[in-house]
Parts: C-alpha cells; structure tokens; sequence
C-alpha cells in the first residue's frame, strides 16, 4: 500500500468508523514508538477524538514509548508542544476544517513542522508489516497529562507580537466551535477589546460548518459589521487555520490575505513559500517591494519544506495555513490572528491593505469521483496531449499565457478540485469551463 493511501496532504484523515478507527489509530501509536520515547498527544473537541486519542496513546505505551497527553488542544498548540517536552515527535487527533463525522491523525516533529514524506512511509511500512517491538509488562510506557499547553502557546504569541495599548483593535473572534481559544486569551493579554462568536467548544460543530469559508461565516460578517469592530477572525476546528472579515463585514479572500501577509513581511530580496493553485495576485504583490514567490506542492508540510528550504520570510496558503518560520513551522492560526491584528494596529486598516492590491477573478469548484487517482491519471494523459505548457508539481497545472487553470486530487476527500484565474472575468470563466469540461471527460 503507497503512503498516499493513508496520508494525504494533511496526516492521515477519514470518516471515523470506516477510514479511521481506534484499531489504526492503536497501529500508527505502535508504529511511531520504534523511533520514539516520548510522544506529544492531543485533540480537537469532536467526539470521536477522545477514543482515537486513547487508541493511539495505549499503541505508543505499550511499546514502550511515554505519552504527553495536552488534551484538549489547538494543533498548533500540539505542535509547538513537542519541542516543550523534548519529545521525539507530537500527533494531533483532528480532521481540522473537515466535517463532524471526520477525524484523523496529523504528526509533528520536534523543529515544529509536520513528518516529511520519508517519515510518513517509515510509519507506512511499519502499518503494512504490523511488526512491533512490543514492551515487556514492567516496561510499558507512562502517560502523564498537562495542562498548561494554552497557557505556553499564548505566551510565545504575545511574546512574538507587539501592539501598542492605545491602538489596540476591537476584534470579533468565530472559533467555529473549536479549539482556537488561544487566539482569545493572547489578544486580550495584547490589550484588544475582544468579542466572541461560536466559543463553545463542541465537535459537532452547531454554530457554523467547521471550513472558515465566505459562505460558513455570514453570523461573523454581519456580527462585524454591525458594530464597532475594526476586523473579524475565523478558525476552523482546530485552529491551524485563520481567514479575515473587514470591518465593513467584507469577507477577505484567502489569496487577498495572503497577499496582505506577504507584502507586509517580506523585503526586497525575499521569499515566500505559496502552492500551485495561489492566485498569481500574490507573485505581483511581491513585485512591487522586491521580493519572490516560490511554488510548492498543497498541503502546509510542503509548504514548511520549502520556506524552510528556501530560507522564506513567510509561507501560506489561500484556504488559511499561514506559516512564520522565525516562529514556528506549523500553521498557527491564533499567531496569525494576532500577527494580523498587529498589522492592522500599526494601519492602515484591513480594509485599505486589501484595496491596494488588484482584484484577479479566480475560480474554484470541487468534484467528486469514484477514484481520484484514476481520473487523474486519466487527465495527466489527456492535458500533456492537448497543451504546451503543463507543470505536474501538483496535479496538472496549465499556463495558458492570458490565464491559467489547475486540476488536483484532494489529498483529504475523494474530490478532484478545479481551479482557474485570468486578468478580466471573462477569460477566467472559460479557462475555468475548459478545466471543468476535461475534467467531466476524465471522471
């Protein structure tokens, strides 16, 4: 079996009780013990977590490995915690934006980033071989719990982000039911007047589907816009991600605040680690102070790689993982919430930051299909056959010279997603229709 088919772009991942079960999540604990003694544990609120957590911790003790057991946590938080610990390795129990019925396991090594491909197919091969070095009954592994996780990651945020009092804005925080109150308790600690929105952490996800997408945070929009606030923040389930609302109400795209970050935080001279499918408004931004942008594969362990590779002032991605590598090389969506804010308080607003930059029509749509990797298949045969300029980093990405469209498989659903962006919207409607109808050709 290819490490492909237990880890996508984002840890291993699935619907609980048919991809993900406390029996894999007892495996992949065995498997991690062979390069571990300690290992970092923690989960978002879904009800599921606290089996797979339990699951995987009595994996890793009984072969003899110690277990950190944080809790309930933020991913990031699990994250940064493995260094705290001097641990060999963290796992955080989440399916982070995906649906109440999905969990997963997503690992994290000591420097912060999630495991790279290499380790992600040690683990495999130890799943597929289902030989473990088993610890006599006086050697099994202890499990201690700690409960200070939130209060260490609020620290290193206020620590790295700096705003005056006097300027402090008011901010309007979505949790989306989750586990991002850290991004609470720091911008408070900052000295903003803090409101929140779906605060009660609660797995099933009542207040709002658990993806911050324009559609899934209208209560936010309008909770902004109808006070005083000079910006709104969105989390999904467990917080490695953050999106943005104006203080109009206007939900800010993912590439627009990508943008943002980037020309905030690089110099002339820079990089910034983004996957194939941003938007070219992006590249442009980074032009005008001087700086470059680098493409990497989807998924935030790519883009870690390559920040880190390419020496990056900053990494993210359109749908909310936003990376700052002097920080930490996980996705952390409560440090970028306060990063932003810190931007927004030194000015001008959110905003007058989205509106320098020109407005590029993207398009995006999801299909979903019997066997992603057949299709794809099917179309790398197809696209390389009917068009000049074809990058396959990541799926199949087309430059037509006036626009450009991309189809990729999901590394987390079984969906191929179409993406497509020109200069007018014109021409971005039919490059898109033309991905659309390839793809229909190929499912």
């Amino acid at each position: 079996m290819e490490r492909r088919s237990y880890f996508g772009t984002s840890g291993i991942r699935g619907r609980v009780g048919e991809d993900v079960t406390a029996d894999l999540a007892l495996h992949v604990g065995r498997a991690l013990a062979a390069d571990a003694e300690t290992v970092v544990v923690g989960r978002d609120p879904r009800p599921s977590g606290t089996v797979l957590a339990d699951a995987l911790a009595a994996g890793l003790a009984e072969c003899g490995c110690d277990v950190v057991d944080l809790g309930p946590a933020a991913t990031p938080t699990v994250a940064r915690a493995v260094a705290w610990h001097d641990a060999d390795a963290g796992v955080a129990v989440t399916a982070s934006h995906n649906p109440p019925a999905y969990n997963g396991l997503k690992c994290w090594q000591p420097s912060g980033q999630a495991f790279d491909g290499a380790m992600q197919d040690a683990v495999v091969e130890r799943l597929i071989a289902e030989e473990y070095d088993l610890a006599a009954w006086d050697e099994t592994g202890a499990r201690r719990e700690r409960s200070d996780a939130r209060e260490r990651h609020v620290a290193a945020i206020t620590d790295s982000v700096t705003i005056d009092p006097a300027d402090a804005p008011s901010v309007v925080v979505d949790l989306g039911n989750g586990a991002g109150a850290a991004s609470v308790d720091a911008l408070v600690e900052l000295g903003c007047d803090v409101e929140t929105l779906n605060a009660q952490p609660d797995g099933r996800f009542p207040g709002r589907p658990s993806e911050p997408t324009a559609a899934n945070c209208e209560s936010l929009c309008d909770l902004v816009a109808a006070t005083d606030a000079d910006l709104g923040l969105a989390h999904d389930g467990d917080a490695d991600r953050m999106m943005a609302v104006t203080a109009d109400g206007d939900f800010v795209s993912g590439d627009a605040l990508l943008a943002v970050f980037a020309a905030a935080l690089a110099d002339a001279g820079d990089r910034v680690a983004v996957p194939v499918d941003t938007s070219m408004l992006v590249a442009d931004a980074l032009a005008d102070v001087g700086a470059d942008v680098v493409y990497t594969e989807v998924g935030d362990v790519h883009v870690a790689e390559r920040a880190v590779a390419e020496d990056a002032a900053f990494g993210g991605e359109p749908s909310g993982a936003w990376i700052f590598p002097d920080d930490t090389l996980c996705p952390d969506g409560p440090l970028a919430a306060a990063k932003l804010v810190e931007l927004v308080a030194d000015g001008p607003g959110l905003a007058e930051r989205v509106a320098a930059f020109p407005s590029y029509p993207i398009r995006r749509a999801s299909r979903e299909v019997a066997d992603k990797l057949d299709v794809m298949e099917r179309l790398h045969d197809t696209v390389r056959e009917a068009y000049d300029d074809v990058d396959t980093l990541d799926g199949v990405r087309v430059d037509l010279g006036d626009a450009w469209f991309l189809l990729r498989p999901s590394g987390t659903e079984p969906i191929v997603r179409v993406t497509a962006e020109a200069r007018d919207d014109a021409r971005a409607d039919e490059a898109f229709e033309e991905a659309r109808a390839l793809l229909e050709a190929a499912a």
